[in-house]
């Protein structure tokens, strides 16, 4: 699958953007264990526009990551076409637009999903942008804002007519949110459009290998995107690169590779930000990893985990889990 000149290979895996999760080592970690394109938290157009430190911040690509999408959103044509010119001069390999976002404090003001209410400002924004910049754009947005006015199959070729050179559909509504479950149904169709030329990326529920396989030979996809899934687990694309490449012959990560992952998770995140704020920030990934779940009487020590405020207090919970879960192995 190719994005512009961009060769991402055959049936390519993407990291999510996600807000607060794709900070630079956790794409880069993602990258290490088979993610074949990895994508920024996004960024506001407006705050990037005023020069927000916390947004210009988000611009940084380590070179071990690339290819890398620095994703944007805003509401209005001129801001996002003054924000997609900065974000170039940053040196991605591709510009991504948000059309996705359900969160209410993005959404609810009209950008992100909030755009499927108002397709032809949508068109307006994806145009100037794509005339805007010399690399290539592309484009995740869902399949319409409700259940009756999911609009994907039509609104994907008109988004293409603007000049996008990718297209990631997430299978769910703006009204679901994140409930439910994605809808690759509606993404095949996406995708049966014979008009439609561009590289289509499936997004929603990717979870497991059997998942990711399922994208590609059920509803035949040219990519998928992983979100939720990672957090806390980027091993998850070394389990789909194993799986769907066999010849590959990777080994199995034991928990110890696992636990390595989360520490060093930890470790740059300190480093990165400081003590305190680096371990809030991976807060969300030690609640959210799969590493955890099924250990009996864990919720004393989860608590403590989740609550712990100092680098050596934390790793010694960690070594206490780890023993446990080996122990259980046994």
């Amino acid at each position: 699958m190719k994005i512009g000149q961009i060769d991402l290979g055959y049936r390519p895996v993407a990291l999510a953007p996600m807000e607060d999760v794709t900070d630079p080592s956790f794409r880069l970690i993602c990258k290490e264990q088979g993610a074949d394109m990895v994508y920024t938290e996004f960024v506001s157009a407006d705050a990037l526009i005023r020069n927000i430190s916390a947004t210009t911040r988000k611009l940084h690509i380590d070179p071990a990551e690339r290819p890398t999408a620095i994703q944007i959103y805003g509401r209005e044509v001129e801001p996002m076409v003054e924000a997609a010119r900065i974000v170039e001069e940053a040196g991605p390999d591709i510009l991504d637009i948000n059309f996705g976002c359900p969160v209410k404090k993005v959404a609810g003001k009209g950008a992100g999903a909030g755009m499927l209410r108002d397709v032809p400002k949508m068109l307006a924004i994806t145009r100037a942008v794509v005339g805007a910049v010399k690399i290539p754009v592309t484009v995740k947005t869902r399949l319409g804002w409700d259940h009756d006015s999911r609009i994907i199959v039509e609104l994907a070729e008109m988004l293409q007519d603007c000049g996008i050179q990718a297209l990631t559909v997430h299978g769910r509504t703006r009204s679901q949110m994140y409930t439910g479950d994605a809808d690759w149904e509606m993404i095949a169709r996406v995708k049966e459009n014979p008009r439609l030329t561009i590289p289509l990326i499936g997004n929603g529920d990717i979870t497991t290998p059997e998942k990711a396989i399922e994208a590609f030979d059920r509803y035949g996809v040219d990519g998928v995107m992983v979100g939720r899934a990672s957090i806390g687990a980027p091993w998850v694309f070394h389990d789909i690169r194993k799986a769907m490449h066999p010849e590959l012959q990777l080994p199995d990560l034991i928990i110890a590779d696992k636990f390595a992952l989360l520490r060093r998770q930890i470790s740059e995140s300190i480093s990165r930000i400081d003590e305190k704020r680096g371990i809030l920030h991976i807060r969300r990934h030690l609640a959210a990893s799969p590493l955890f779940k099924g250990i009996p009487n864990f919720r004393d020590t989860r608590i403590a985990m989740l609550q712990a405020d100092t680098w050596e207090e934390l790793d010694k919970i960690l070594s206490h889990t780890e023993n446990i879960i080996n122990g259980m192995q046994l």
